[in-house]
């Protein structure tokens, strides 16, 4: 395993989530239940650990995905990108599907979400497959 490569890809996939939260936040927001706060809007917990956590994860996620490359011989970029995708949208998407049905939350925090997961191991995947 490429460490810097899987550093790369997780970065990139933490930078296009907060691209990706900033576009959809007033509705994520919504569709999550956060509380409310005095003036009526939803609040959310952004902190330094929440950020931090985060992007373990997706270290994670980046990891993985290196692995299930390695496994099945997935080297070109156009590879890597689709199989991310794939995983993404056939695997995570679904599974917080499941999560939100069983949570009573919106379709619409199902396809932020799922949108997101989606995106970003398609592009976790192009940079795996490119470093």
């Amino acid at each position: 395993m490429d460490p810097l490569s899987i550093f790369a890809a997780a970065l990139a996939a933490f930078i296009l989530g907060s691209l990706w939260y900033m576009a959809f936040a007033d509705r994520w927001k919504v569709a999550a239940r956060l509380p409310l706060n005095a003036e009526g809007d939803p609040q959310s917990s952004m902190s330094l650990k929440v950020f931090a956590s985060s992007f373990v994860l997706l270290l994670i996620v980046s990891a993985a995905l290196n692995y299930v490359f390695q496994l099945t011989g997935v080297t070109s970029m156009p590879q890597g990108a689709t199989t991310g995708a794939g995983i993404g949208l056939l695997f995570i998407a679904p599974w917080i599907g499941i999560n939100n049905l069983y949570a009573i939350r919106s379709p619409i925090l199902t396809l932020i979400d799922g949108g997101y997961a989606t995106l970003s191991c398609a592009l976790m995947g192009l940079i795996l497959t490119l470093l």
